[in-house]
């Protein structure tokens, strides 16, 4: 009889290979396709019906706005008051504005100042926001305190009330570029609150651990590999502010201290057409329904973007 003393030793059973056969979960499928967040996402997009909507409505204002003599050959600056506020006729669909324009050669022609500012203040707010708040997140410290100080006098004041005292200012230098400067030097602060909160959780994973113990410099780390990881966010917050500098543009316009109206844009279009809405209220609305149109699927594709960077959403669908 062994000693009450003596270590027992664990027993260890193993079942049979035939009563516990490998299933698919166990097996390693060599033929995959690679995959990441990305691709994931793209796969995602595809089969959401609201992706090719607001997809083809982007296309289409694009194609516009760099080709506007593929769909009108009429010159939107003639004007002849002879036809002052006349309804549709052949070769002017929707009729012409109080000047005697044709709606539709002014709306066409538009559509390349509204875009361009909009993809304008959008360029600006994103250098300006993806460099300030990836230092402010990355590099802490007093970096952090001043950065996010600026940033809070800057979100504190209304980028619109902003462009507005700007473009006042400059009245006699009004054209693309100031506006746009107008409105995205004011509007950045929210993508760089955004980009420094999600470096704040991404600086301190295993993988950024891991480069800077192997003697890769800070910098290098930044870009390689904790930017790259915190950009969908601001990949999103991107999509859904080219929208809001196109209505940002057109705001300006329509208060009249935005471009001159020498320069085609759907907001001088509606400043100009604002007095006739008694008599010709089409003039007003159908570029109203251009701006809402183009607005309106940059937002959707804003939310398609998000939900499908989104692995919790796409969980949920």
């Amino acid at each position: 009889m062994p000693s009450s003393n003596a270590p027992l030793s664990p027993t260890h059973y193993v079942a049979p290979l035939d009563e516990t056969p490998l299933v698919a979960v166990d097996r390693v499928s060599v033929d995959a396709k690679p995959s990441n967040l990305y691709i994931d996402a793209w796969r995602d997009m595809r089969r959401r019906p609201l992706f090719y909507i607001s997809g083809i409505i982007i296309l289409l204002v694009v194609v516009v706005a760099i080709f506007p003599q593929w769909f009108t050959q009429v010159d939107p600056r003639f004007c002849l008051l002879a036809v002052s506020n006349d309804g549709p006729s052949a070769g002017h669909p929707l009729g012409f504005t109080k000047q005697g324009c044709d709606v539709y050669a002014r709306i066409i022609y538009g559509t390349r100042t509204s875009l361009s500012v909009g993809l304008l203040v959008t360029l600006i707010v994103g250098v300006i926001g993806i460099v300030l708040g990836s230092l402010a997140g990355y590099y802490g410290r007093w970096v952090d305190a001043v950065l996010s100080r600026v940033g809070d006098i800057f979100f504190a004041i209304p980028y619109i009330l902003a462009a507005v005292v700007v473009m006042s200012v400059l009245r006699e230098q009004r054209n693309i570029l100031v506006i746009s400067l107008a409105i995205g030097l004011f509007a950045w602060p929210s993508t760089a609150r955004v980009l420094r909160g999600t470096i704040l959780s991404v600086k301190n994973s295993d993988y950024v651990m891991s480069a800077t113990a192997l003697g890769v410099s800070r910098f290098r780390v930044l870009l390689r590999h904790v930017l790259p990881n915190s950009i969908t966010p601001v990949i999103v917050l991107t999509t859904i502010g080219l929208a809001g500098a196109i209505v940002a543009e057109a705001t300006l316009s329509f208060l009249g201290v935005g471009l001159p109206p020498t320069i085609m844009s759907w907001g001088n279009d509606i400043s100009q057409a604002q007095g006739d809405l008694r008599n010709n209220p089409m003039t007003l609305i159908y570029p109203s329904i251009a701006l809402s149109l183009t607005v309106l699927a940059f937002i959707m594709m804003g939310e398609v973007i998000r939900d499908a960077l989104d692995p919790k959403a796409r969980a949920r669908r």
